[in-house]
């Protein structure tokens, strides 16, 4: 990165008081300031040009995501459309998917060059013009087609895109700019469903799994955006071959596994939602449902290549402490848990006065979100057992009904969708409990229980 470069403060971001501790990043992370540090922790909150020697505090920021970066003028200039090759794998059934097909290569025409793989497609593709079209002797599935598109490409960057995706003019001229930084690998759009009128499509523009919200951050796992789908991604081609690009043995999760070995290597992979391309959603409940299980077979097999990364749940002791008398019936010796934790964190930021009122919001917030993500895994990925659980005991009934509701009516109080509330709530379900059927016949296949697995570590918080 140059000296001259302009960063935005994460959503996560606090500096309580305006003084030497920033809190920030995805997981939560406290930063001790020196006086030279709070001025650029300054300068970022203002939008000011950052002072020399910034660089160590800034690379700490954005490895944290605590910052996000802003390209320059000259950022934005130095990269053309003529540097860019979009790869498209393809397999059409239908005459509406060849027209789809043929709309995107169009809107690709300013690119340097398309090459669409032919992945055994059963309907034949429309006339593509000089577009170089490589056919596959089998159905191999799109991490195959799309590394053989990738070994073709003599530019510095990939597009990969999908079919059902539709880009704009600007879509591809707004991701360039963030490969200014070198350790850059991806960079990814914001990928929103297509409205439809249908249950399923109404669902899927406040839901979809392929749309990772409107806040910009870094892509890793742990974090608040662990994976970016690859219905479309900007790649450094060099990147790309450096890890070899797809695993060709995964059918889905291809995309998860691979932003994780940019990770591994030491690359940066990025999350831009002001660049937004949209996705066409599943017709049908019954395509909508085989989606969201392919999605959760793969969870087994991803975890066999990343240890510890498929946890369903990641919690410190005292919160799971504090939902494991929850879940017990224990409520009181739970509250005196959660209250003990609170104590045990107003401790540890003893030696930040500033943060004696923030270390209540941190505990509180933290308690609540871990329950949220408790309750969401019995809905998503522990539903068997506690459907099991469920049938001997009225408790555990309640309780179970309770964590299948309580998540999806939550996003909906978040998001307020035009689907009503009902509808929301059981396509929710459908969801969560369709890709929990998926990790579990994927941990089945693998004999492989990591995905069912919760993490639990001594401390949540991370100080620098």
């Amino acid at each position: 990165m140059t000296s001259n470069d302009r960063f935005i403060a994460d959503s996560s971001w606090r500096r309580p008081g305006l003084g030497n501790v920033v809190l920030a990043g995805s997981p939560l992370t406290l930063f001790s300031l020196s006086p030279s540090g709070e001025a650029i922790a300054e300068c970022i909150e203002r939008g000011k040009p950052l002072p020399q020697g910034h660089e160590a505090l800034t690379e700490r920021l954005l490895n944290a995501g605590a910052i996000h970066p802003i390209p320059s003028d000259s950022d934005k200039a130095r990269f053309s459309l003529s540097t860019v090759t979009a790869v498209i794998p393809a397999f059409i059934q239908t005459s509406q998917e060849a027209q789809t097909l043929k709309s995107l290569v169009a809107s690709c025409s300013s690119l340097h060059s398309t090459v669409v793989i032919d992945d055994c497609s059963p309907h034949p593709l429309p006339d593509l013009g000089a577009t170089h079209v490589i056919r596959l002797d089998a159905n191999s599935g799109p991490a195959a087609a799309r590394n053989a598109g990738i070994a073709l490409v003599e530019t510095d960057f990939i597009a990969c895109i999908d079919v059902d995706v539709t880009i704009s003019g600007s879509t591809i001229s707004q991701l360039l700019p963030y490969f200014a930084d070198d350790k850059v690998a991806l960079v990814a759009p914001r990928v929103r469903s297509r409205a439809m009128t249908n249950i399923v499509g109404e669902y899927e523009v406040a839901a979809s799994v392929l749309d990772m919200g409107d806040a910009e951050a870094r892509v890793s796992a742990g974090t608040r955006v662990s994976y970016v789908p690859s219905a479309m991604w900007l790649c450094r081609t060099a990147a790309m071959l450096s890890v070899s690009s797809f695993d060709e043995s995964l059918r889905s999760g291809e995309d998860v596994d691979l932003v994780w070995r940019l990770n591994t290597a030491g690359w940066t992979c990025r999350y831009q939602p002001q660049a937004v391309c949209t996705h066409t959603p599943r017709a049908t409940l019954q395509q909508f449902m085989h989606q969201r299980m392919s999605y959760g077979e793969s969870a087994a097999r991803l975890a066999q290549r990343h240890r510890g990364k498929l946890s369903p749940v990641k919690l410190n002791a005292w919160q799971a402490s504090t939902w494991l008398f929850v879940v017990l019936g224990m409520p009181f010796v739970a509250l005196g848990v959660a209250i003990v934790a609170g104590a045990s964190t107003a401790k540890k930021l003893r030696k930040f006065p500033q943060l004696k009122s923030e270390s209540i919001n941190i505990s509180v917030n933290g308690t609540a979100k871990s329950g949220l993500s408790v309750a969401h895994a019995l809905g998503r990925v522990w539903w068997p057992i506690a459907l099991v659980l469920a049938i001997f005991s009225q408790r555990l009934r309640l309780l179970f009904i309770a964590t299948a509701l309580a998540p999806a009516v939550h996003e909906w109080w978040t998001k307020r969708p035009h689907l009503d509330v009902v509808r929301f709530t059981l396509m929710k379900m459908l969801d969560n409990t369709s890709y929990g059927a998926g990790v579990w016949k994927g941990v089945v296949a693998t004999r492989n229980a990591a995905p069912l697995i919760p993490t639990v570590r001594l401390s949540a918080a991370t100080e620098e």
